[in-house]
């Protein structure tokens, strides 16, 4: 994470799955709602669809959460470069390495053609992933 004389700069967190139209929607969805300013989200797929899963968008508005207007995104150098921590949900080896960042791959199940029900499920792992990601680099603030 990036240093400043005053306050500690909240975390960049960068998702990638290959589409970028349902896991990586459905964590940065999570990570926004959850963690709110806490934290820079960013999301991306190495070969974007042109629009969200609209399973995923139904399992998170279920949850509260808005991503039907998400757009999907092209996985760019420069996003891996602005992130200090870089999820991977399946992308392979289109994701670019950089020395210095936080990687982690999360073996997700594909949300692409499967029903509500086998996404609520995909969603579900998400949400604790991310909690638990959360605890780690944005704790809440002490009360």
């Amino acid at each position: 994470m990036k240093k400043h004389d005053t306050a500690p700069a909240k975390p960049t967190v960068l998702f990638v799955c290959v589409h970028n139209a349902g896991r990586s929607q459905m964590a940065a969805g999570y990570l926004q709602h959850l963690a709110g300013d806490r934290v820079t989200v960013l999301s991306a797929g190495s070969e974007p669809k042109d629009q969200i899963n609209p399973v995923a968008v139904e399992a998170m508005a279920e949850e509260g959460i808005d991503i039907a207007h998400n757009v999907p995104k092209v996985l760019t150098v420069q996003s891996v470069v602005d992130s200090d921590v870089v999820i991977t949900m399946g992308c392979g080896d289109a994701c670019p390495i950089y020395p210095g960042k936080r990687y982690e791959d999360w073996a997700l199940e594909d949300p692409a053609g499967q029903g509500i029900e086998s996404v609520r499920a995909i969603r579900d792992e998400i949400r604790g992933r991310v909690e638990a990601l959360i605890a780690e680099i944005a704790p809440a603030p002490a009360a």
